[in-house]
C-alpha cells in the first residue's frame, strides 16, 4: 500500500447488506486506517444492495473521525434501497453523495489506496 506525501485517497467497497453484521465488517475496516489531514475517505455503495440503521453507524462515525482529523469523507454509487433509508434518515444531507467513483476522481486529482 502506497501512500504519497501530498493529497491521499482511502476507498472503501463494502459489498452486499450492510446491517449489523456487515457494519461492524465496515467499521473494522475503517478504524484500521488512521485519518490524516488532507485525506479524502470514499465509501463506494456500487456493491450494497442493504443498508439498516446498523449499517448507518460506521458511516456516521466515519464522517465524525474523518472531520476531526481534517479529512474529508464522501459515499459513492448509493443504490435505490441505501438512498432511501439515507433520505428517511436525512443523512443525504449529511454526506456529501455523488452519481460514481469517476465523478469524484474528475473534481479531485489523487493517489488511491483500495481497502476492499
Amino acid at each position: 500500500m502506497t501512500l504519497t506525501q501530498e493529497r491521499r485517497v482511502i476507498l472503501f467497497k463494502p459489498q452486499g447488506r450492510i446491517d449489523l453484521q456487515g457494519g461492524m465488517a465496515l467499521s473494522e475496516k475503517m478504524v484500521k486506517v488512521v485519518p490524516q489531514s488532507n485525506q479524502l475517505w470514499i465509501i463506494d455503495l456500487a456493491a450494497v444492495d442493504f443498508m439498516d440503521s446498523c449499517g448507518l453507524v460506521p458511516l456516521v462515525k466515519g464522517l465524525k473521525a474523518a472531520r476531526q482529523s481534517g479529512c474529508r469523507l464522501v459515499i459513492c454509487n448509493v443504490q435505490a434501497p441505501v438512498r432511501l433509508i439515507l433520505e428517511l434518515t436525512q443523512l443525504d444531507s449529511v454526506f456529501e453523495i455523488f452519481n460514481t467513483y469517476e465523478e469524484i476522481l474528475s473534481l479531485v486529482n489523487h493517489d488511491t489506496v483500495i481497502l476492499g
